[in-house]
């Protein structure tokens, strides 16, 4: 059995118009990985560290590994993110692991 994976983002959106489009066609793909949506949020609440988040910052999950990489390599999406990368600084993309199994 695989284990459950997250995906983080944390963008800044500089045409919220174009970057609309994006999020039209992106639940689509993203369902067709097995990928579930969670939540977002556009004013993070800082409370320590040097380095605070701005923008939005977006959760979803998704089965396994393998599912996140092929939503991420999949032509369909990789075409969408074009519009994504046009309408936004991109500050971070990463797959977070469940955890590790303990003795």
């Amino acid at each position: 059995m695989t284990d459950k994976v997250y995906m983080l983002v944390n963008i800044n959106i500089e045409d919220k118009e174009t970057y609309l489009n994006y999020e039209k066609g992106f639940f689509p793909i993203l369902k067709k990985h097995g990928g579930e949506f969670i939540t977002f949020d556009d004013k993070i609440e800082h409370l320590e560290g040097e380095n605070p988040i701005m923008g939005r910052t977006i959760l979803w999950t998704f089965p396994s590994e393998e599912s996140a990489k092929a939503w991420y390599n999949d032509p369909e999406y990789q075409e969408l993110a074009k519009i994504r990368r046009s309408s936004t600084i991109l500050n971070n993309l990463s797959i977070i692991k469940s955890l590790p199994k303990r003795n």
